[in-house]
């Protein structure tokens, strides 16, 4: 069960919206969904964020105005309001684990009732610790007595019924406090998806996910690694490191305001140095002062000597925690870069370098109604929220198993008891 025991998301009047929050700017998309058409961008909100760091609330009235403002700005363009979003999360320290258990099935044949009960989050309650918060259950493979690879075992027969999860986790708090801001913008939160899954579903292809690839995507103020093997999400991980850290050590470095360090940094920043650079001068009004004539200039090879360090260890960091978590070679030989940082110059160079694997840019996939502006790698988080939400629409991914309705009433309770234990 993908969303952690989280029902189905439902589209609201047709319509499902994604809200990205991250450390450098919020981003909300609203889609139309058509039966048998697939979705429609038509609602699209964005600005700087206020009140957010390294993905996590630190200004609960500044974060609100801002997502507050963003929803709005989406809903106007939709003209109609949304009531619930699918919201990405990155704070909180998210954590993978792989955990492996079964459970009795008496010779039985396999039912959605068995399968409910195995993917069941209230049995993977012991497995974390209490401050936690249980945001996706994976099922990355089932058995069958023993008999490991069973893609779906619904109509098989057997003693034990055994399921491989992949659980992510996050700290209970910053969980809290993401679904608090966005209900107190009067929005009702309809699943979590963590930030390197929903980027990796918009930008990779199927072949990438079977074959085994890492997707690394370049925020504002983390990064965050997601892991695929044979079509699944086998490992997530996030660094507290991002483009907002490149664009600090400009401003400190060359002693200039935040706003100028960040237009240098999208102007004329990479981290590949060129003959050239020695020659090209930059303008570098100081702290404080006015842009005058005899304003300071610098060798734009100055500006690469202080961003090329920066993406180096970011790059050496993933490289590290992939060893660590015992997954660099499990992901194979690709790597797909994305997020706004990755569009430095050179950084999928540099990346193909230290990590020594393919690498590419990756851009989410083309959608409906997605203008261009907004079809970056800056956006992939967003665009694959709302991948995530159709694919949940209609009934998941391959491998990603989701149960039918909760019998209801005390009579549909009491034959799901007899169905599982008779």
């Amino acid at each position: 069960m993908n969303n952690g025991g989280r029902g189905q998301v439902k589209a609201q009047n047709g319509l499902i919206a994604a809200l990205d929050v991250g450390s450098t700017k919020v981003c909300c998309f609203i889609a139309r969904v058509a039966a048998g058409k697939g979705a429609k961008i038509v609602g699209i909100g964005h600005q700087v964020s206020n009140g957010i760091r390294t993905g996590a609330i630190v200004d609960m009235d500044a974060a609100e105005a801002c997502i507050r403002s963003t929803v709005e700005s989406a809903e106007k363009m939709a003209g109609e309001n949304i009531r619930r979003v699918i919201v990405n999360l990155s704070a909180g320290d998210p954590t993978s684990r792989l955990v492996a258990h079964d459970i009795s099935i008496a010779g039985h044949q396999v039912g959605d009732a068995d399968l409910r009960r195995i993917l069941d989050p209230g049995t993977l309650s012991k497995e974390r610790p209490g401050n936690r918060e249980l945001v996706h259950s994976i099922a990355v493979g089932y058995s069958i007595d023993g008999c490991r690879g069973v893609r779906d075992p619904r109509g098989m027969f057997g003693e034990r019924l055994g399921v491989n999860l992949h659980t992510v986790s996050a700290s209970a708090g910053a969980v809290r406090n993401l679904v608090t801001c966005i209900s107190r913008c009067h929005l009702g939160v309809e699943t979590k998806v963590v930030s390197p899954y929903a980027s990796a579903l918009a930008c990779l292809v199927e072949d990438e996910k079977k074959l085994g690839v890492t997707c690394i995507d370049m925020g504002g103020g983390t990064t965050s690694i997601a892991v695929f093997f044979d079509g699944e999400l086998v490992h997530i991980d996030s660094l507290p490191i991002g483009g907002v850290h490149v664009t600090n050590d400009i401003a400190r470095g060359l002693s200039t305001p935040l706003a100028h360090a960040e237009r240098m940094k999208t102007l004329y920043g990479s981290v590949i140095p060129s003959p050239s650079d020695e020659h090209e001068l930059i303008t570098v009004p100081p702290i404080g002062e006015k842009i005058s004539a005899d304003t300071g200039q610098v060798p734009r090879s100055m500006l690469i000597g202080i961003i090329r360090p920066r993406l180096e260890e970011t790059f050496e960091m993933v490289r590290a925690r992939l060893q660590e978590a015992g997954f660099e070679k499990v992901a194979g030989r690709r790597v797909v870069l994305t997020g706004g940082a990755s569009q430095l110059p050179g950084a999928g160079d540099l990346a193909a370098m230290i990590l020594d694997k393919q690498v590419r840019i990756g851009r989410p996939k083309p959608m409906e109604g997605l203008a261009e502006a907004v079809g970056g790698p800056a956006f992939a988080t967003t665009a694959g929220l709302l991948i995530y939400a159709l694919n949940d629409l209609t009934d998941t991914p391959e491998g990603v198993y989701r149960p039918t309705e909760e019998p209801n009433g005390r009579f549909g309770r009491l034959g799901q008891w007899l169905r599982e234990n008779f």
